[in-house]
């Protein structure tokens, strides 16, 4: 194995900008992937145990998903800190250990940044939701109800039912995409971007070589909160929520995919591109203009690196067929 190990290892691993096109990127969930000290629960630390197997394997980054301090009501993917390690995975420590390993191994890191939302209980959203005069305010998707009572639109969440929950502190409606314990950051505030991009370079000084962006495309919503119209039956698929779901009734032209993201996006490349040979992925979950997206999200080498969206996932089994036609789909919008 220590072999295969050294196989693996590059001396341009610091300089090479482009490590990114082509790569093999193991992904690691952490929760359910080595337990290192006999609590039921995978860690840092049990990751670092498996570096030198995942090295051998010939992959060139590994990305781990989110690992931050989080109540854990969507699996960590609602962050209450941004900038700590949950204690159920380990430390700061464990992860520059991780890092350290990971690079002595010839292997990049990429971590999971969820910036679209953040659990209620993060500190942002609790000053938030205490008034509508103080210095955050803003920085969530607040709006009045109508005056009937009921939601500012007709947007709804991927999770089922609408995507806007009272609440009885500042008495309005506040965006959520997800789960009602998953508010929506307000990217229309220039102080949220700058606070996210802050939090980016935090984990960039501490070493990591890029990040996987989770729904890259719904930082953004339609400051005129309009409804979204309806999608004609034949249109409607379940590549972003289940078929049970009226998610897929929508066409979702004001809640996300929204033209102002590329601004930040290119901010956020801006942030990148100080830190030679990172790179950055990102989630498009769209499944009415997911290739469009994708293509305009990595258009020239101002935004980010590389997307996925979700074309490959369809009732039928993948085919040849089934390829080219996505293939030929893309190559007419990128």
């Amino acid at each position: 194995m220590q072999a295969a190990v050294k196989a693996t290892l590059s001396p341009d691993l610091a300089v090479d900008r482009d490590w990114w096109r082509g790569a093999v990127i193991y992904q690691i969930y952490p929760r359910s992937y080595q337990d290192s000290n006999g609590d039921g629960i995978g860690d840092l630390r049990g990751i670092i145990r498996r570096l030198p197997y995942i090295a051998a394997l010939g992959v060139d980054a590994i990305w781990i998903s989110p690992f931050f301090k989080s109540p854990m009501k969507d699996f960590g993917y609602d962050v209450s800190d941004y900038c700590d390690v949950d204690p159920m995975f380990g430390t700061l420590a464990d992860f520059d250990a991780l890092t350290a390993e990971a690079h002595r191994l010839g292997l990049k890191v990429m971590i999971d940044e969820v910036l679209s939302h953040t659990a209620d209980i993060h500190p942002w959203f609790r000053e938030s939701r205490s008034s509508r005069t103080n210095p955050k305010a803003d920085w969530y998707v607040w709006a009045d109800a109508k005056p009937d009572g009921t939601p500012p639109n007709n947007w709804l969440s991927i999770f089922g039912g609408s995507a806007w929950q009272w609440d009885t502190s500042r008495q309005q409606y506040y965006l959520h995409n997800f789960l009602a314990e998953q508010p929506d950051l307000n990217f229309h505030s220039r102080a949220v971007q700058d606070a996210l991009l802050d939090v980016t370079r935090f984990w960039l000084e501490r070493g990591v070589d890029g990040f996987r962006l989770d729904t890259i495309n719904f930082y953004f919503h339609s400051q005129g909160l309009e409804d979204n119209p309806p999608l004609p039956p034949e249109e409607r698929n379940d590549q972003t929520a289940p078929s049970v779901n009226p998610y897929n009734y929508q066409n979702h032209l004001y809640d996300k995919s929204r033209p102002e993201n590329l601004g930040f996006l290119e901010r956020f490349r801006a942030l990148l591109d100080e830190y030679p040979a990172t790179a950055a992925v990102g989630e498009v979950g769209d499944s009415q203009r997911g290739l469009e997206v994708v293509a305009a999200y990595t258009a020239g080498s101002k935004r980010v690196h590389m997307c996925y969206s979700f074309d490959f996932l369809a009732p039928e089994k993948i085919s040849a067929a089934k390829v080219r036609s996505v293939l030929e789909a893309f190559g007419k919008v990128a």
